[in-house]
């Protein structure tokens, strides 16, 4: 997540509620993107400063684990610079070109100078952060598939470049003889129907053999991942993309919660400033007076209703609403009390962690250390594919 500004609804809705999930059912890498922030706010570095511990704040009063996940920042960890340098080498600039994004940023964006190697290059650095922990997959809304889509790519060039071992199909059949006359003739039966028929059921099968084996080693194993593609040695693996579900969060003017539209609630706004902002929030036009019936489906608060109220609640609102049984402020006094009970333990846990920021800091200094160990480990690999392990 990209510290450029206060988490809000949005952000707790459209992303943190998932990670509360996957922590638990995932090994998760959970880091503050700051170098990603400086490619669209480089002029202001202070801001970002400032930014990256309210975030960790946020986060951990949300109800991210420090004990369930990896909680980092991402220029803590050098070794995504260095992947995304080598990387460099090998990506062809028109794939970065062609990234959706490049230029719907830039139109939105105009009064920023975006002309620069940085921001052309943020989505080479995005499949560094994920080729680095060699991540199986990534949780995404269903707009951010191009950027793992090039990162597939980019993983599948850089294997099909350095892969190719001396020796290799000698190596991957000494590894097949390995795993036993009756498991090797499985898998040379299943590759050959992937090989010759595009069989995609007869390779995750395949897959999934290799995952149950204990007989072989690591690197037997990544080899015959790569031999099954009738490639070469899997070094970085292709992830996946999870489609996370992303409920739109609607603002206080009935847009998408943004900070750019000014229209947010803060995980850490004050009980009567969230009040006093749901208060004045803009209703159907139609009802000037208390008594003029209303169209909920014309009404911002009712689309907070479908967030935060039951069914027996959005019928109270749909049907006062539109015979004006009920007025503006009697519908909105609801949200008001359910936005405040969401919000209260958050701010609690986020007071508490404000007056201790020495353990925030150190969560992330270990949090720090552990993304390290698992990056050296893919760095290390990677050179060796190269050639740059001089000896």
């Amino acid at each position: 997540m990209r510290p450029t500004g206060r988490l809000h609804l949005g952000h707790y809705h459209g992303v943190l509620k998932n990670w509360l999930t996957l922590q638990h059912e995932y090994e998760c890498f959970f880091f503050v993107a700051d170098w990603h922030a400086l490619t669209t706010h480089y002029e202001n570095p202070a801001l970002i400063e400032e930014n990256v511990w309210e975030m960790v704040i946020d986060w951990l009063a949300a109800g991210v684990n420090p004990g369930s996940a990896t909680l980092f920042i991402q220029s803590r960890v050098p070794e995504h610079a260095e992947l995304n340098l080598l990387l460099s080498m090998i990506t062809p600039l028109s794939w970065l070109e062609r990234v959706p994004s490049y230029k719907d940023q830039q139109e939105k964006l105009r009064e920023r100078d975006l002309s620069t190697h940085g921001f052309l290059g943020y989505p080479l650095l995005q499949s560094a952060d994920i080729l680095l922990y060699r991540a199986g997959l990534v949780p995404i809304g269903a707009d951010q598939e191009a950027h793992i889509e090039i990162t597939r790519e980019i993983a599948r060039r850089f294997n099909h470049l350095y892969g190719r071992e001396p020796g290799f199909e000698d190596n991957a059949e000494a590894a097949i003889r390995k795993m036993g006359k009756k498991t090797g003739t499985l898998y040379r039966k299943l590759r050959r129907a992937y090989l010759e028929k595009g069989d995609d059921e007869a390779l995750e099968t395949a897959r999934a053999l290799l995952k149950e084996q204990s007989n072989i080693t690591l690197g037997d194993q990544e080899r015959l991942f790569g031999y099954l593609e009738g490639t070469g040695k899997v070094i970085l693996p292709e992830p996946q993309a999870l489609l996370a579900p992303q409920p739109k969060m609607p603002g206080l003017d009935g847009q998408k919660m943004s900070s750019s539209f000014g229209n947010t609630i803060t995980l850490r706004e004050d009980p009567d400033d969230i009040a006093s902002k749901i208060r004045k929030m803009p209703t159907d036009p139609a009802r000037q007076r208390r008594n003029d019936p209303g169209e909920p489906e014309r009404c911002p608060v009712w689309q907070l209703h479908k967030v935060y109220s039951d069914d027996a609640r959005q019928e109270w609102v749909q049907e006062g609403c539109r015979n004006a049984g009920i007025g503006c402020l009697d519908c909105k006094k609801p949200v008001i009390e359910a936005c405040q009970a969401e919000l209260e333990p958050i701010r609690m846990e986020a007071m508490e962690l404000e007056r201790n920021r020495d353990v925030v800091k150190n969560i992330i200094a270990e949090g720090c250390e552990q993304a390290r160990d698992e990056a050296q480990d893919t760095l290390r690999d990677v050179r060796e594919a190269i050639g740059l392990d001089y000896r």
